[in-house]
């Protein structure tokens, strides 16, 4: 980043992020840990119950929910870092600058939009 109030603009947009996440992965941990209360208040076989399966995948989607978001908040503060050490919008695949408009969609990006579709390396 060139100038400290764009700096200041992003850091603020980053720990906004950060903060929505972080109440996210809250929700998700409630809505998790009630659908746990909710099961244990029933005997559910969820092999020969018709509605079994369903309660399973409701369980194990909401579960896989908080994980994705916790790496979301990890990729957060790797940016709030990059951005403190003067490395933040610099692509660490080709060096190139990664134009604002993805930054804007993507605060985390790591790469520029070439070398984000050109897979891992």
């Amino acid at each position: 980043m060139t100038d400290m109030p764009e700096s200041a603009a992003v850091e603020e947009r980053l720990a906004a992020e950060r903060a929505a996440t972080l109440a996210q992965i809250e929700a998700l941990n409630r809505d998790f840990q009630a659908i746990v209360d909710a099961n244990a208040l029933v005997a559910v076989d969820d092999e020969h119950d018709p509605d079994g399966s369903s309660t399973a995948f409701e369980r194990a989607h909401v579960s896989s929910l908080p994980t994705q978001a916790r790496a979301h908040l990890e990729s957060l503060d790797e940016a709030l870092t990059r951005l403190r050490e003067g490395r933040y919008g610099v692509c660490e695949r080709c060096g190139a600058t990664i134009p604002p408009e993805r930054l804007e969609v993507r605060p985390a990006s790591t790469r520029c939009v070439g070398c984000a579709g050109a897979g891992p390396r």
